[in-house]
């Protein structure tokens, strides 16, 4: 206990500093949500799954609820039931324990449907591959309209996957 004191005594209380304020991603945001409301018309709904990941990509979507960037602000909100999304939100390589549950959750999510793989892992397998434990990437198992690179994405390139999407099915369906 003393040598860690000792410790704070000598070098202090190491922390991050504070942000800086951006008014750019306040535009952006802006312009995002303005984006949601004219394809849908409404808030959209996802659904987050978990494949097998290692949760740093789960950190980053849960920094997309924060007061930053305020995603509920925008009309995107997370449900708890596939049956009320309008995407899924994948994470991770797709676990063997995994597939049947993640091809349920799909097949519950009402047309269209939209699925986004966010990270390495759910975009090509990652480090883990396919295996005899791992199916790999999320597109070997469901349809993936939208794949978000990154080993974890940063929360604004996961609103821009988000986005991205969105954009696809109103441009596929004509609208």
């Amino acid at each position: 206990m003393w040598f860690i004191l000792k410790q704070i005594a000598r070098v202090g209380l190491q922390a991050e500093k504070a942000p800086e304020p951006n008014d750019a991603w306040h535009t952006e945001r802006e312009q995002i949500a303005a984006d949601i409301l004219s394809i849908l018309g409404r808030a959209l709904c996802i659904r987050q799954v978990d494949a097998g990941s290692c949760n740093a990509c789960e950190i980053e979507i849960h920094a997309l609820t924060n007061p930053y960037y305020n995603i509920e602000g925008m009309g995107i909100k997370f449900v708890a039931s596939p049956r009320h999304a309008d995407m899924l939100l994948v994470t991770g390589p797709v676990t063997k324990n995994m597939e049947a549950a993640l091809k349920d959750a799909y097949e519950a999510v009402p047309h269209p449907k939209l699925v986004v793989a966010v990270g390495e892992c759910a975009a090509s397998g990652g480090l883990f591959g396919e295996s005899y434990a791992s199916c790999g990437r999320v597109s070997n198992v469901i349809p993936v309209d939208v794949t978000v690179p990154g080993c974890p994405p940063p929360p604004i390139e996961i609103l821009r996957g988000i986005l991205t999407a969105v954009k696809a099915q109103k441009n596929s369906s004509g609208k």
